[in-house]
């Protein structure tokens, strides 16, 4: 699943390749695929995007918009894509294919579940609008708007306390783009239990967490994002994590230590009960 590390790369990409470029051919719902949600309905795709040209592309969250004047078209966090230029083949089964006058194309294709919305004006509609919007109204983690003073305004929201790190950095959209995936390396380097309630934290343990979070998605970024992920152009990030269901039980790079893996709030956990020991008592300062 794409998440914020990911979508900043996509966006860089595509707004590189597609900028510039009209849109000449639009197919949406070629291959079905019953968790994919559509806004508009497939077919009002075409209608809506055919003669445009692409302006540009942003990273919302852990989604990608690909702007075309005031028209927008938003991918979810479910949705990777492929870049193709002529004579290149086409994948067989894609969810939306859009073909440019220069022969080039871009597919979408959802592996589990993810949202393809098209809208004009600014402002979508239907299911996927609040969590659109959400994201966008939000500073983006690997902007210079999250800063720590920001970060600390979410810590210091009475819904999270008593939470757990993993709560407060990837659930309720409070951090869009900040998932299960990439939170596991964040933690890591932070030397924060994902179990640990918040409260248990000091405010030293808050500027290492704040800083993981900036140096780790950082450093994805910079490496092409995440081996578990491949780019428009079809190649595998080289950001290879620390911790993920490839490394557990394996040993803790740091200490030799068993990496343990959990199941935790709907999904697993990775952790070094090392370097990461769980927190009962707060800390001072």
């Amino acid at each position: 699943m794409l998440e914020a590390p990911e979508a900043r790369l996509f966006a860089t990409q595509l707004a590189g390749v597609l900028t510039g470029k009209t849109i000449e051919t639009v197919i949406a719902g070629f291959t079905p695929h019953k968790f994919t949600f559509y806004n508009p309905e497939p077919e009002s795709f075409a209608g809506v995007l055919v003669g445009r040209t692409v302006t540009g592309a942003r990273p919302v969250g852990g989604m990608v918009e690909i702007l075309a004047g005031e028209v927008s078209l938003v991918f979810t966090d479910g949705v990777n894509f492929r870049y193709i230029e002529p004579p290149g083949d086409l994948p067989r089964s894609h969810q939306l294919l859009i073909g440019f006058t220069d022969q080039s194309c871009l597919t979408a294709s959802v592996r589990m579940y993810g949202g393809i919305i098209t809208f004009t004006g600014g402002k979508p509609e239907g299911n996927l609008a609040g969590y659109y919007e959400t994201a966008l109204n939000r500073p983006q983690v690997l902007s210079d708007g999250f800063t720590r003073e920001y970060f600390m305004s979410l810590v210091e929201d009475p819904a999270v306390r008593n939470k757990s790190v993993k709560a407060l950095l990837a659930t309720g959209q409070r951090i869009p783009g900040l998932g299960n995936g990439v939170l596991q390396d964040i933690l890591f380097h932070a030397g924060i239990h994902p179990k640990t309630g918040t409260s248990r934290l000091s405010s030293r343990e808050f500027d290492k967490l704040y800083e993981s979070i900036k140096c780790t998605l950082g450093k994805m970024v910079a490496e092409g994002g995440r081996d578990c992920e491949t780019d428009i152009f079809g190649r595998k990030g080289g950001y290879r994590a620390v911790l993920s269901k490839d490394t557990a039980g394996s040993p803790c790079p740091v200490c030799g230590a068993a990496i343990i893996k959990e199941n935790y709030m709907g999904g697993s956990v990775y952790y070094c009960p090392v370097c990461q020991p769980l927190k009962t008592t707060a800390r001072p300062g």
